[in-house]
């Protein structure tokens, strides 16, 4: 990446710094010296997102596989990487069961190209491109090191950037409050309708992207020119559609889990899935439906329903419990809890406890205590039938924690 910052001119601001190219140039040079004795895998969990970005080069300017955390969570335990892993990025920067997917460096650069081409940005050209998160997130890093490729200035300021890497969340804020620019890649979650209805109308481009930590780019749209709004493949992905769940193939693909398992599944003929459920249109395109009842996207974060379950079923005074999605006009969706309690079990306590035990995304925004939970024939909550009274109104009764 270094043979990218040639010149004098200004490579980022962020974080309140500026750095020229030279300055950005000599900060990798002078961390890339110091890591030179490392033996293991290099850390990059800094709140300065300007000295994770110096890490990250360094690592990769070195040779080092680089583990990219978030810092306000317990740095991850990983001792080592699997073989030709150069990244490992974590699944959810801010939860605190977020799966650490190392992949290459290539499984990202080779499609720095392709989606340059999507979005109409020519290497070299002035532009300025702007993050909208911290760099843990995996698609805030690869913005981040995507522009830097273009030759761009990064920026974190949104008001004035020619390109703006955002969720859909944050794009709807953008239109709120006036701020226009060029294009905005929009990936995260599904584009709701009326969001991109207004960007159009702001005279505001927009691409949407839909991939994964472990299967990176799977299908995109710019919204700009095709006005059915249909994702298709990236450029290099194949697709396939097995049952409903979505499987692709390309060189985009990460290589697994680092001492973790996770919902990344993969075939002798070099397919993956992660388990989104997906149906196929008429002209070829793509409807995601996200992965079925077992993950709920919150702005743009992964919340999977089986950790929130984990997590409060060990709370006293709980005998089963059923996490599912609910919608949310400002995060899309959100967590909420039906609980089966023991006798005595306190509720208050539970909410309390169980608040305190999970990351943000993760928290219920509504809870429900019923007599029995339903249940499958072979002994598992029946998620469906739940999510169907949740839609329902049936629950509503049962809600027990209202002011």
């Amino acid at each position: 990446m270094l043979e990218r910052l040639v010149g004098d001119g200004e490579a980022l601001r962020l974080g309140g710094r500026r750095l020229s190219r030279a300055e950005l140039r000599a900060a990798v040079q002078a961390e890339a010296a110091r890591l030179g004795a490392a033996t293991g895998p290099v850390f990059a969990c800094d709140h300065d997102q300007v000295a994770v970005l110096v890490t990250v080069l360094a690592a990769i300017e070195s040779g080092l596989p680089i583990v990219i955390a978030d810092s306000e969570q317990p740095r991850p335990e990983i001792a080592s990487v699997p073989e030709g892993a150069q990244l490992v990025v974590m699944t959810s920067g801010s939860s605190g069961t977020a799966r650490p997917v190392a992949r290459t460096l290539a499984s990202w650069t080779s499609s720095f190209a392709p989606l340059a081409e999507l979005i109409g940005a020519r290497r070299d050209e002035a532009l300025t491109v702007a993050v909208t998160g911290p760099l843990h997130v995996s698609m805030q890093l690869f913005a981040a090191l995507h522009a830097l490729w273009l030759g761009a200035v990064l920026v974190d300021e949104r008001a004035h950037a020619d390109i703006v890497h955002a969720t859909p969340t944050v794009l709807a804020r953008l239109v709120s409050t006036g701020i226009r620019p060029r294009r905005v890649v929009v990936a995260g979650a599904a584009l709701p309708v009326e969001v991109r209805t207004a960007a159009g109308a702001a005279a505001i481009a927009v691409t949407e992207y839909y991939g994964a930590a472990e299967l990176s780019f799977v299908a995109a749209v710019d919204h700009a020119r095709d006005s059915a709004g249909t994702l298709r493949p990236f450029p290099g992905v194949e697709v396939q559609l097995r049952d409903g769940e979505l499987w692709a193939r390309s060189p985009y693909l990460a290589i697994g889990y680092s001492g973790s398992t996770g919902p990344l599944r993969t075939d002798e003929g070099g397919f993956a899935t992660v388990g989104d459920r997906a149906d196929a249109t008429a002209d070829g395109g793509l409807i995601v439906r996200g992965r079925g009842d077992a993950a709920i996207n919150v702005s743009g974060t992964t919340v999977l329903a089986e950790d929130v379950e984990a997590t409060l079923a060990a709370l006293d005074g709980v005998s089963a419990v059923a996490v599912l999605a609910a919608p949310d006009p400002r995060h899309g969706h959100v967590p909420v809890a039906v609980l089966e309690l023991e006798p005595g079990g306190e509720i208050t306590r539970i909410i309390d406890d169980g608040r305190a035990g999970l990351a943000a995304p993760q928290r219920p925004r509504a809870w429900y205590v019923v007599d029995t939970l339903p249940r499958t024939t072979s002994g598992k909550v029946a998620r469906g039938l739940l999510a169907t009274a949740l839609a329902a109104g049936a629950l509503d009764a049962d809600r027990v924690d209202r002011a």
